[in-house]
């Protein structure tokens, strides 16, 4: 029986998609839920997976092609293929013996393949205890098979070697390799463009003494992660120092809207991820009642769609402040740009040690630069260096956080 392949129905934000990878070929088998191709948007990478067992008769829109919500772009042919009972054998064995083998989504199976994972140490969430890719990655947190950093929030993606460059350059070459940007990195672009041509941008900068969290870090980071399955790095400080410090100045919470100002009576608050697609601003909802170890994990849950390119709609929505992490890459000082329509972002550095005068002695001290752009427009200096100082305070004393001081 031929069924039609349409395109998703794209969020209301969404105009439109671009055909990314064809995942299957015309004839060739695949089974139900099997990935067929990828869509991407401006936001996000859309999977559309086939309907049933068979195989694709037809591809309507090739890679690269624009694609509208609910459009055609591939026919396909349900019903029995070619030799079906051989194209997984390894499978099939064990269920014939036990009948209890374990069902995986076609996703979580080559993650699962990937990451070196037996299927029998997963548990399966989905429909009658199928295993889903989120249930692989709920596994690969809990056993602390990724590697993290307590600083790099956000994983740094692995880029392979141009293709164009496929011998050494002798003197005299000007090897040249032309690539379409993706859909993600020109919206970025252009959003770029628009807060610097649309906003009175301006920067103020300080500096904070990370000696205090540092050390209070080293005193419970091991008893922390037995506590909470997560470690406890810098990032979560930074989250809560910025909400306390959100309700002590409003206006930074707060955004344009036509010739109206909107205060939020909500924190929430963006986390910058720099992913290989481009970058990605997954928002933390509701951060003023999230503990450290809520803080934690969801930006560890962040960092792994962003690696997986997994990110949704959803969670890229709104925010009313953003985070911005430089120094993950070793950024000593920057002016980050804003995230329309919010007022304000911050801008973190390099922890970098530095002689500094302490009641009139010199002393070596990590210390990290911080930068708070903001849209004049809706800030005052007095309104943006308050804010930026109440967060300096609260991380060189950050008992001050917990107790709201």
């Amino acid at each position: 029986m031929a069924t039609e392949i349409k395109a998703p129905t794209f969020p209301e934000s969404v105009a439109d998609g671009t055909v990314a990878t064809w995942h299957k070929k015309p004839g060739e088998s695949c089974s139900r839920d099997e990935l067929l191709v990828d869509i991407e948007t401006d936001k996000v990478v859309l999977e559309v997976v086939a309907p049933a067992d068979g195989q694709l008769s037809e591809i309507v829109k090739d890679e690269g092609d624009v694609v509208q919500s609910g459009e055609l772009i591939a026919r396909f042919e349900e019903g029995a293929v070619a030799a079906p009972a051989q194209a997984k054998p390894e499978a099939s064995a064990p269920a014939a013996a036990g009948g209890n083998e374990p069902v995986l989504s076609p996703a979580a199976r080559r993650m699962a393949d990937e990451q070196g994972i037996d299927p029998a140490a997963l548990t399966g969430t989905g429909k009658g205890g199928r295993i889903t890719k989120e249930d692989v990655m709920r596994h690969i947190e809990q056993s602390g098979q990724t590697q993290t950093s307590d600083a790099k929030f956000a994983p740094q993606p692995v880029v392979a070697a141009p293709e164009a460059i496929a011998v050494p350059l002798s003197e005299g070459d000007r090897a040249e390799k032309r690539v379409p940007m993706t859909r993600l990195r020109a919206r970025v672009a252009q959003r770029l463009v628009e807060a610097q041509q649309t906003a009175a941008m301006l920067t103020t900068f300080n500096e904070v003494n990370m000696k205090p969290v540092m050390e209070l870090r080293t005193r419970y980071k091991d008893q922390f992660e037995k506590q909470h399955g997560v470690r406890l790095g810098f990032m979560s400080f930074f989250v809560k120092a910025c909400t306390e410090a959100l309700k002590r100045s409003p206006a930074v919470n707060a955004s344009i809207d036509g010739n109206d100002i909107v205060y939020h009576g909500y924190q929430d608050v963006g986390v910058a991820v720099s992913s290989d697609r481009g970058l990605v601003v997954p928002v933390l909802r509701n951060a003023e009642h999230m503990s450290l170890a809520d803080v934690e994990n969801r930006i560890r849950e962040y960092g792994l769609k962003a690696k997986e390119g997994k990110l949704s709609i959803d969670d890229m929505t709104g925010g009313t402040f953003t985070i911005s992490n430089g120094g993950v890459f070793g950024s000593l000082l920057s002016t980050p740009i804003l995230n329309p329509p919010q007022s304000a972002i911050l801008g973190m550095h390099k922890i970098q040690e530095r002689p500094m005068a302490v009641s009139g002695k010199i002393e070596i001290l990590p210390m990290m630069y911080l930068a708070l752009s903001y849209d004049h427009r809706l800030l005052d200096g007095k309104e943006a260096v308050t804010f930026l100082v109440t967060i300096k305070e609260l991380l060189e004393d950050p008992a001050r956080i917990l107790l709201e001081l």
